[in-house]
């Protein structure tokens, strides 16, 4: 988890090319993250910032 937006988003675009899948940049409490979209379940209770798609 990062306190920087800019530091997650760098993060999230560069774990998307290189593991060709989608990645989603999420929002919890004052901290983002990010993690592949399909181990995000709708039972979390995350902000989605952005998705980002490898294709």
């Amino acid at each position: 988890m990062a306190h920087d937006l800019s530091l997650a988003q760098s993060h999230a675009f560069h774990l998307c090319n290189n593991l060709m899948v989608p990645i989603t940049l999420f929002k919890s409490g004052d901290e983002f993250g990010v993690l592949p979209s399909d181990e995000l379940d709708d039972e979390d209770d995350l902000e989605i910032v952005h998705e980002y798609a490898p294709f």
